[in-house]
């Protein structure tokens, strides 16, 4: 290879490492810290009633891939007997951990029957949503009466063929958040009107609150549900606004379902009087959207937030939660507890101090067995270092990827790796050295010979790695991804450094006739020639 070609990629790889490092450190990029370093909280999961193996399986797989999507740094689930562990590394509180797994996911399709402002039942005392009561017209509104009861229809809004647009009724009050954020307490004579959630059945008619806690929605029995209508959803910006689009799947139980209540909502049918096709989640009204056409032939749904809108962490996470609809189990908290990152802190540091003096060994090691061509190694191992913090630095901000303790003892295992590889081309140069060539002629065809041998053993490594990686879970995953990693940033380095760096170090001067790599030129030539 020219030596112009070997300069530039030894300049390419060590601007890549060092300017890594640089870039992470002026914006703060660096490694998220998993569960056992950095603490966080623990959530035990109860089903409710009877659950089989299956099913509980079948949570865990559910809750893994919604709390991963929530951006949580590599969360623990675990199925422990009957219940569900889950570990949020970072969650320092025990609230905000429970608003997280908690929620089941439960996604119901029913028509509404009936609207009141949770101020005036409050004011009232006596005021409700159900047949018989009267509640408040809100000014501006037209009004609906269904068997004796007055309520405020939800404002109608324009909408594409392609789409349904919901809107809700605002009103002064104390508003939460109903996906990632804090829940206002409702005042009791609201609570008290709202169905329990043992009562929260398909079957059932129920009153329950909107989103943000202001509004209570009489509904009838769900015409769909949720993982029987949605196929996928996910957080978008329209006209400015945050809202989740659906995707519903076709057939009977979701475009049809849809469609069906759709025609009944805007010809305000006896079944749907103020016209509104209420989307609830977990016992809570996401949204209301009143169709403004009575059929759709596309499948695709936008949900908006109403007169506040939806929040971006909001609309993201109801659009996670949604896609991954509800699990087939129903769970309660039965215990949450804060995790101290004490003992994780200890033992990383321990792990650390034996790493680094293990390194500082190897080291010494390589300096008195091949003198001069140890720099090699030195800066062989800074450089996959530096592309190691890197590397797990944007994985960790994009990806959310955590370093545990398993991590970092798949990073140390891996040193042994990288020095291998550099010990089976300098022992391959070292041999050729000893019988009689020159470490100009000797290092390409060393180095080529070489790196067979080290591609063969870093594919075994690499191997080993992914089928552990594949079959297990939790821990024993992080030490199989960060033993992977280190071995193809060696393999990276190898060949964009320690080959280009030899290339050039064995055509300097200096070398040439010297006494390199501890051993003498042709020295097993005199060796046979006196025997």
């Amino acid at each position: 290879m020219k030596r112009r070609g070997l300069i530039v990629s030894l300049v390419a790889i060590v601007a890549v490492a060092v300017g890594g490092v640089i870039a992470t450190l002026v914006t703060d990029t660096k490694p998220q810290l998993g569960l056992d370093l950095q603490g966080g909280a623990s959530v035990t999961l109860q089903p409710v009633g009877e659950a089989d193996t299956e099913s509980l399986e079948v949570v865990t797989d559910i809750l893994r891939n919604r709390i991963d999507s929530l951006g949580v740094a590599e969360p623990e689930i675990i199925r422990q007997g009957q219940t569900v562990v889950v570990n949020l590394p970072g969650i320092k509180d025990q609230d905000r951990a429970i608003e997280l797994v908690g929620r089941t996911g439960k996604v119901l399709f029913r028509p509404v029957l009936a609207e009141t402002l949770a101020d005036d039942v409050a004011a009232t005392a006596t005021t409700t949503t159900v047949p018989g009561a009267s509640t408040t017209t809100v000014p501006g509104e037209s009004t609906t009466t269904v068997a004796g009861a007055t309520t405020t229809a939800a404002p109608t809004t324009s909408a594409a063929s392609s789409t349904s647009t919901a809107t809700t009724p605002t009103s002064t009050g104390t508003t939460a958040a109903a996906v990632g954020g804090s829940t206002t307490t409702l005042a009791p004579e609201v609570a008290a009107q709202i169905t329990p959630r043992e009562g929260d059945t398909p079957e059932a008619s129920v009153v329950l609150p909107g989103r943000d806690g202001t509004v209570l929605y009489t509904m009838g029995p769900a015409f769909a549900l949720g993982e029987d209508a949605i196929s996928t959803s996910e957080a978008a910006v329209i006209n400015g606004q945050w809202v989740v689009d659906l995707e519903l799947k076709g057939g009977e139980g979701g475009l049809d379902a849809w469609n069906t209540w759709s025609s009944k909502c805007y010809n305000r049918d006896v079944d749907c009087p103020t016209g509104g096709m209420a989307i609830v989640l977990d016992g809570t009204v996401i949204a209301a959207p009143v169709p403004q056409q009575p059929f759709f032939d596309s499948t695709s749904v936008q949900v908006s937030g109403g007169g506040s809108g939806f929040e971006k962490d909001e609309a993201r996470d109801l659009g996670r939660i949604l896609k991954y609809g509800g699990v087939p189990v129903q769970l309660e908290p039965q215990a949450a507890q804060t995790v101290s990152a004490t003992l994780g802190k200890d033992s990383l540091r321990a792990g650390l101090i034996a790493g680094f003096v293990g390194v500082v060994l190897v080291l010494i090691l390589m300096i008195l067995y091949y003198r001069s061509l140890a720099i090699l190694v030195v800066l062989g191992l800074i450089l996959t270092g530096c592309l190691l913090w890197t590397t797990i630095s944007i994985l960790s901000k994009t990806s959310g990827l955590s370093l545990t303790l398993a991590g970092v003892t798949g990073i140390i295992v891996s040193i042994g790796v990288t020095v291998d590889s550099y010990v089976v081309f300098l022992e391959r140069l070292k041999d050729d050295v000893r019988a009689g060539k020159s470490l100009r002629a000797s290092t390409p065809r060393s180095f080529k010979s070489a790196w067979r041998t080290i591609l063969a053993a870093d594919i075994v490594s690499l191997i080993g790695a992914g089928v552990l990686w594949y079959l297990s879970v939790g821990s024993v995953r992080g030490f199989a991804f960060f033993l992977g990693l280190s071995t193809i940033l060696d393999l990276i380095v190898t060949w964009f450094f320690v080959r280009p760096a030899a290339l050039l170090v064995s055509q300097a001067r200096v070398y040439r006739g010297a006494d390199v790599l501890g051993v003498h030129s042709g020295e097993a030539l005199l060796a046979g020639g006196t025997a």
